[in-house]
């Protein structure tokens, strides 16, 4: 994954991340798994073009706001039920890119209390916009 964030594309870019924002979701395929909320890690960093994302006024429209990770990933969590890490990471990232000022994204899942002899389980996704 370190090989993506090397690319040329994202070499003038702004890093901004939101790190371990804590949801608890309806996600999973097992049937016990839908009877209960689990608790997710999810983790995004957004590669935003210096041009878009340099302050020229101290103004926070001059830049993407925080608030557009969290409310973004509230309102596909709050949707309903998920199947799989993989269809949220790619919702979120999906949504992520829409913003006219992101190029890049990249979006973790973890759920932390799934097996008792590991950290976590997750799956994550990096994607740059094309800009053709």
């Amino acid at each position: 994954m370190s090989s993506s964030l090397s690319d040329p594309a994202l070499a003038n870019c702004r890093r901004l991340f939101l790190r371990n924002y804590e949801v608890f979701i309806n996600i999973g395929v097992h049937d016990f798994e839908k009877k209960a909320e689990q608790r997710v890690l999810i983790n995004v960093d957004l590669f935003v073009p210096l041009e878009l994302s340099t302050p020229t006024e101290d103004l926070l429209d001059e830049v993407v706001d925080y608030d557009f990770m969290r409310s973004t990933i509230l309102r596909r969590t709050a949707a309903g039920h998920i199947h799989l890490q993989e269809t949220l990471c790619d919702d979120v990232v999906a949504a992520m890119l829409a913003h006219p000022k992101v190029r890049a994204v990249r979006v973790s899942t973890e759920k932390p209390d799934v097996y008792p002899d590991c950290e976590s389980v997750g799956v994550e996704v990096f994607r740059i916009k094309d800009l053709a």
